[in-house]
This record gives C-alpha cells, sequence and structure tokens, in this order.
C-alpha cells in the first residue's frame, strides 16, 4: 500500500532510530521522540538480537482489512506517513512491556506475531512510547455537584487523550425536576450533562 513502510525491510532497530527516536518537529524544530528513552536504550543495546527475531513475512499473515486498521490506528505515523511495519509494533510492544528481560519479551512478540493473542487497543498504543498508558478501561461515578460532574468530564477527556476507555455511573446524579437547595431552583436532570460528556468524546479523540 502507498504512503506505508509494508514493503522496507529497513531493520527495527535503524527505523526506531532514524525516524522514531530522533524524529525532530518539522514546524517547531524540536526533537520529539515517539519512543520512550528506556525503551531505545534496550533496542539500542540489543539491536542484532531483535533485529534476528523479527520475522517480516508474518506482516502478509493479516488480511487487507486487518493490515488497514492497523495503518489506520495503531502503527506509528510521522507526518501523517506510517514509519511501522506490524512486526515492529509488535516487538515495540514487547520490548515496553518486559525492558531488560529480552527472553520475556521475545516470547511475547513470537506469540503475539503468530495470532497466539493479543494485548488490548491502549497497550498497542502506547506501550514503548513516551506515554505508556497500558490500561483499557476506567469507571468512574459522578458526584450530585457541579465540581463532582465537570471533574468527571474533566477526567473522562484526559484518560481519552491515552486511548482509555470511559464508563461513567451517573446514578448519584439527581433527575429531572429534583430541588437544588442551594438556588431553590429545579434539576435539569442528567441529560443535558450527557450531551456535554458526549461532546468531549468525540473531541478528545486520539484512541480513535
Amino acid at each position: 500500500p502507498p504512503r506505508s513502510t509494508l514493503d522496507r525491510s529497513s531493520a527495527a532497530s535503524d527505523v526506531y532510530k532514524r525516524q522514531l527516536y530522533n524524529y525532530v518537529n518539522p514546524r517547531t524544530g524540536k526533537k520529539a521522540p515517539l519512543l520512550s528513552d528506556e525503551v531505545y536504550k534496550v533496542i539500542k543495546k540489543n539491536s542484532e538480537k531483535l533485529d534476528s527475531t523479527i520475522i517480516y513475512n508474518r506482516d502478509y499473515n493479516y488480511d487487507y482489512f486487518g493490515y488497514k486498521t492497523l495503518e489506520r490506528s495503531y502503527l506509528l505515523k510521522l507526518n501523517g506517513v506510517v514509519v511501522e511495519r506490524p512486526q515492529h509494533m509488535l516487538m515495540r510492544v514487547s520490548v515496553g512491556i518486559h525492558y531488560d528481560d529480552l527472553d520475556s519479551a521475545i516470547e511475547t512478540y513470537n506469540l503475539m506475531s503468530k495470532k497466539f493473542f493479543t494485548h488490548a487497543t491502549p497497550t498497542l498504543f502506547n506501550s514503548g512510547t513516551q506515554r505508556p498508558q497500558l490500561s483499557s478501561c476506567y469507571l468512574t461515578t459522578v458526584s450530585d455537584d457541579l465540581d463532582g460532574i465537570y471533574e468527571a468530564i474533566k477526567e473522562n477527556a484526559l484518560l481519552a487523550k491515552y486511548a482509555g476507555g470511559l464508563g461513567n455511573d451517573w446514578t448519584p446524579v439527581r433527575a429531572l425536576g429534583a430541588h437544588i437547595r442551594g438556588t431553590n431552583g429545579k434539576s435539569q436532570g442528567v441529560v443535558p450533562f450527557l450531551k456535554v460528556v458526549n461532546d468531549t468524546a468525540v473531541a478528545v479523540n486520539q484512541g480513535g
């Protein structure tokens, strides 16, 4: 496919060093590495072993829909161009989980590469990067006051920023028409706030 590295044979260590770790933002001129220092050091130190472990032919075990899904949301990009092959992603994730425990990292890579299992979306997105947020889902309870409601919305935005799944319990929030002691008015219920929650989830959509 165009605009991707699927047909390139660059070693993983070279891809990560040249493109992902040494990346400089073209607009600001500032270094903006996608990889964490810790993961990059492990890759650099063990580059020959990790490169020799990767089996690129396994990229072609994905069907078209599977690869396009990876290309759209999972493979790391620079300036809108994919700079990871699927096998690079799986090795990045494995090293990001196990660091210097190479035996475990290689075992994890092989199991994922052979499709015995896969990790959840946030792990595939974030493992080995500057923000290694690997958790999938967050459940919160919204309290029955404006501070609590908007704090919950803020938390939703910050969690969605790094691809966390969201679940809010709105049970404590008073129903439509309930009395508000502080203003002697009536509650507008939960629905108006849910509209704000929904718009926040649409706006902060880094996880896709």
